[in-house]
């Protein structure tokens, strides 16, 4: 909104600008679309503060959060150094097994308790965030989340990102109720939280920032990407404290772009999106009728040793599939093996999930993503020679996980700052991203974020997602 004065122009922009005057054209700043002001979420000095202290939070928790991961995989898999998938195919079959029971115990009885006593909290910040004002229970938040990582360290088929993603959230929430914030400051604060959380334990600063705009909040307004970046760029530094600054995904070659390699991202983002939507779809179904109650007693310790008994011939799906991924970033890896782990692991993904464990999809999907590519990469060649396998994978990763997040700027920048690599893939990334999620979005709509709500008529046991 402007006002005229003696001929000049004041500028009555919320946060209000230090020069009044309208520039030489007498054009308006606010023009700009994302210029505007900044709407309920008033981005006040405390607002600010209060960015500040959740960022923070959110690096330290996720200090905390992979310190326990760590902590837990080293006492089951003796894992310290090089791989997480070399320290569990060089443990004994019964021992890889009997970690997964064990998990299975702790995880049924542990979320069992948190789920009957603490039913009326909330945890869920997706949920929280697009159907609330961003409130969460910081007690069951923190309980759910060191139990995830706890069943994760231990061999579970899920991703460790949930726990991260959820306590930055809930740092968020608890900062808000301190400094006083109004409903949209807390939902936005919040929002900014879990990508930060995300950003933190995985070092994509950037992509954190994406994450919360594209994802949580729905919004890439100025108002919305300003504290969404300096959330996810402190929590990032903090973590550096612990989980240093290397990338996720180390040594990566950078691929070069073909000719194949283009038209075959043609071809991949349309299978892609049609798996991506068998997959969401399949994580809705299991979410829906994941077990509950008492059934989590014997429904989480038999799926557990299902996974624990394929694990003996295929130890690669322990875990969150994080170095398969990088074995088909690096071009690692025969097509039989490619094909029988691409199928198995979202399979197994989604067996633990429906058995009631509470954890992430996030890196399951990227790795599904990337062995995916780097199959179908290597039957391509067959065809048309000359692409290195790992070009394949990276970009099937991408399109898999911008797919399925329904987030294809998020999926694109996560994979480069993942690897530190693709941007001289980046049109062929682009074209598969952007196929896959144009079929995904016009044929169903789901995400693997809103595929996982709850229901709207009293289901007291949301997943953490």
């Amino acid at each position: 909104m402007e006002r005229k004065r003696g001929g000049e122009s004041e500028r009555l922009r919320v946060p209000q600008p230090l020069i009044k005057r309208r520039i030489a054209s007498g054009r308006g700043a606010m023009e700009q679309p994302n210029v505007t002001d900044d709407g309920e979420a008033r981005l006040t000095p405390k607002f600010w503060v209060a960015v500040v202290v959740t960022g923070v939070a959110a690096g330290l928790f996720g200090i905390l959060l992979m310190w326990i991961l760590k902590m837990t995989e080293h006492l089951a898999f003796h894992y310290s150094s090089g791989t997480f998938q070399a320290s569990v195919i060089a443990t004994g079959k019964i021992r890889r097994v009997a970690s997964l029971v064990t998990a299975s115990a702790i995880g049924s009885v542990a979320w069992y308790l948190i789920r009957r006593f603490l039913k009326d909290e909330k945890s869920e910040i997706d949920d929280a965030l697009w159907h609330g004002d961003g409130e969460l229970s910081p007690r069951r938040s923190l309980l759910t989340s060191v139990v995830s990582e706890v069943v994760i360290g231990l061999g579970a088929s899920i991703g460790r990102e949930a726990a991260p993603k959820l306590m930055g959230g809930a740092s968020g929430s608890v900062v808000s109720k301190w400094f006083g914030l109004t409903p949209a400051q807390k939902r936005l604060l919040v929002a900014c939280g879990g990508g930060a959380g995300l950003a933190a334990v995985y070092n994509v600063p950037l992509g954190g920032a994406i994450f919360t705009a594209e994802v949580l909040f729905g919004s890439f307004a100025l108002p919305v990407v300003m504290p969404a970046l300096t959330t996810s760029l402190i929590a990032t530094m903090v973590a550096w404290l612990y989980l240093g600054r290397s990338t996720t995904f180390v040594n990566v070659p950078e691929y070069r772009f073909s000719a194949s390699l283009m038209v075959w991202s043609i071809v991949a983002g349309v299978v892609i999106g049609l798996l991506a939507l068998l997959y969401v779809r399949l994580i809705g179904w299991v979410s829906h009728y994941r077990a509950r109650g008492l059934n989590i007693f014997w429904a989480m310790p038999l799926t557990f040793l299902v996974v624990g008994v394929v694990g003996i011939w295929y130890p690669q799906l322990f875990g969150n599939g994080k170095d398969m991924a990088h074995d088909a970033f690096l071009g690692v890896g025969g097509i039989g093996l490619l094909l029988v782990l691409f199928t198995l692991k979202p399979l197994l993904t989604a067996l633990t999930l429906g058995s009631g464990a509470a954890g992430g999809v996030f890196t399951p999907f990227l790795a599904t993503g990337a062995l995916f590519g780097a199959f179908f990469g290597v039957a391509w060649s067959h065809l048309w020679p000359g692409t290195p396998v790992g070009a394949f994978a990276l970009v099937g990763a991408a399109a898999m996980i911008g797919a399925s997040m329904q987030a294809p700027l998020a999926g694109l920048v996560l994979v480069m700052e993942l690897t530190h690599h693709g941007f001289s893939l980046m049109i062929p990334m682009m074209a598969a991203t952007a196929i896959a999620t144009f079929l995904v979005r016009q044929i169903d709509g789901y995400s693997i974020y809103s595929a996982r709500l709850p229901r709207r008529d009293g289901d007291d046991e949301p997943p953490m997602v």
